[in-house]
């Protein structure tokens, strides 16, 4: 039986991915916060489908669930135990394709998580729109989330596909 310091040091490479999406998700919202405090504006539009706006995200992703009760600390918690269980699906997970979608999230979620700690909210910046129509704001550890959370959904339907 391997014991979890093998487990640990045979996963070093996915633990790195998830430390580069972090640092990833928290240079843009460094530089993101900081330029929307310098240039005083609330807006910066990019082109007619993309604008930068901070919002502070309480609630889950894409702003649902927004509140400021106590609810938002058993949120932070539930969000803190979903990363347990991630890291530990990530140290006992057979496939590397699987190993790296599990990364990603990991990764997207520590630096979400992070922001709910030191915050008490997440910054959100990026605005898909078309028309008057816009999507839910969001991050970069919101995309990288998604992406992972898209590629064990594909892995999933490929792999009964082939039973």
């Amino acid at each position: 039986m391997e014991s979890l310091k093998q487990k640990l040091k045979k996963n070093w490479f996915f633990f790195i991915i998830s430390i580069v999406i972090f640092f990833l998700d928290r240079v843009s919202k460094i530089y993101i916060i900081d330029f929307f405090l310098d240039q005083k504006i609330d807006t910066f539009y990019i082109n007619p489908y993309l604008n930068f706006v901070l919002i502070w995200n309480t609630g889950m992703a894409f702003g649902v669930l927004q509140t400021d009760s106590i609810f938002y600390h058993f949120l932070s918690a539930f969000i803190f135990c979903i990363i347990i269980f991630l890291f530990i699906w990530l140290v006992s997970s057979i496939s590397k394709f699987e190993k790296i979608s599990i990364s990603l999230i990991l990764g997207g979620a520590i630096g979400n998580l992070y922001d709910r700690i030191v915050f008490n909210a997440v910054p959100d910046f990026i605005d898909l729109h078309y028309l008057d129509y816009h999507w839910f704001v969001f991050n970069v550890s919101d995309i990288i989330i998604t992406v992972g959370v898209i590629l064990l959904l594909l892995k999933d339907i490929f792999s009964k596909k082939n039973v």
